[in-house]
């Protein structure tokens, strides 16, 4: 199985649930070792009919999807959808908007948004939450309402001029 090139391919090829389903597998279980989300248990079983897998230890959640576990989860939009989106968003290197992934996929801008928002946040780095790490270096700076914005009474209180009387310098 090849990943697509382009977005048509994508579409096209995602478009077939059976080609989602493998290439989930493959994702989540490169070693092709199915684990059970819940109790890491390898006594599971692929139920085809219901499209889910069935562990066979005794736990409340005994049957799980594909999604469970995943950004996937808890989102009634298919995986036929769900791919070509995430292939937008790896693929183009400016970024994409939810109104392009509302055009290109076919889904409300709204549900486009919720998509993008998942596959965003899917991105960032696990260790920093997306947030810069390290050593960072800033510039000191003055921190304050402007004195147009108060009112006349306050800015004769607390400003005498523009400079930085009033203000907490961080």
């Amino acid at each position: 199985m090849e990943a697509p090139k382009t977005l048509q391919e994508a579409v096209i090829f995602f478009a077939n649930p059976d080609n989602c389903h493998e290439f989930m597998m493959k994702l989540r279980w490169p070693d092709g070792r199915v684990l059970c989300p819940h109790c890491d248990s390898a006594n599971v079983q692929y139920l085809p009919n219901a499209r889910v897998f069935k562990c066979y230890q005794k736990h409340p959640l005994q049957k799980f999807s594909l999604k469970i576990g995943t950004i996937f989860e808890d989102s009634p939009i298919d995986m036929s959808k769900w791919l070509p989106v995430m292939w937008m968003l790896v693929n183009c290197k400016n970024g994409i908007s939810s109104w392009e992934i509302h055009r290109a996929i076919g889904v409300t801008q709204k549900t486009a948004w919720f998509m993008l928002q998942r596959g965003r946040l899917a991105m960032q780095d696990g260790v920093h939450g997306g947030k810069l790490g390290g050593e960072c270096e800033v510039d000191e700076t003055f921190i304050g309402g402007k004195a147009r914005n108060m009112h006349a009474h306050k800015r004769a209180e607390k400003i005498q001029g523009r400079g930085p009387e009033g203000k907490a310098i961080s």
